[in-house]
């Protein structure tokens, strides 16, 4: 069931309750990382709010990390409260719609997976997820098509779209539904295609979704 609620115009300040991210959830991302198998549901993960960057950052790196990497990401913001809704209805929940970089340090998470650990130093340290500013959903008719990218210092490295998907974006928020309540302002990250490389001091990473955003950030 939807609860409808009230939310502020996409381009004013909004209260972040929680950000949440999938794993796993582009085919070329799975093939380049050599997973094994595909799970029934998303995999979902949690960051803290103190994880967001505003553009042009600057974006400071883990001290505790040799391997920092960028993932960029279809973003959504949730608009509408929802618990326990069906697929056919997860459109309404949308807000806007952004792109953004989710920071792994990849060394802690190989190191976490082995030692059977959960993802938190991984994947929720202070600004860890950099976003742009939300765009209307209504701008995007067709959110099962969307066109993003991330260059590094000017070079294309990512170049992702949303038909690749392995959950589409009505599945995540059907899914998340089931366990928590999603809330006006929540932010959820959608999974980030082939490509993921590593982030060193002084880089700049510009990330765009079809021609309404193109946003750069600042390595410290």
């Amino acid at each position: 069931m939807v609860t409808h609620a009230i939310l502020q115009p996409v381009e004013k300040a909004f209260h972040v309750p929680k950000i949440l991210g999938v794993g796993h959830n582009y085919w070329d991302r799975f093939i380049e990382a050599n997973y094994q198998d595909v799970h029934l549901h998303p995999v979902i993960f949690m960051k803290p709010s103190q994880a967001i960057v505003h553009s042009p950052g600057p974006v400071e790196l883990p001290f505790y990390s040799n391997l920092v990497e960028f993932e960029v990401e279809v973003t959504l913001l949730i608009g509408v409260e929802g618990r326990n809704i069906d697929e056919t209805e997860a459109s309404g929940l949308i807000a806007g719609i952004g792109v953004g970089v989710d920071l792994t340090a990849r060394d802690v998470l190989n190191e976490a997976r082995k030692d059977g650990r959960d993802w938190t130093e991984a994947k929720c340290f202070d600004q860890s997820a950099l976003i742009s500013h939300f765009v209307s959903v209504l701008h995007f008719p067709r959110q099962d098509n969307l066109h993003f990218r991330l260059f590094q210092n000017g070079i294309l490295r990512q170049n992702g779209n949303t038909a690749n998907m392995i959950y589409k974006i009505p599945e995540i928020l059907a899914y998340i539904s089931t366990i928590m309540t999603l809330l006006p302002g929540d932010i959820i990250f959608t999974g980030t295609p082939a490509g993921v490389g590593a982030v060193s001091s002084g880089d700049r990473l510009l990330i765009e979704l079809e021609d309404e955003i193109s946003e750069e950030f600042l390595i410290l």
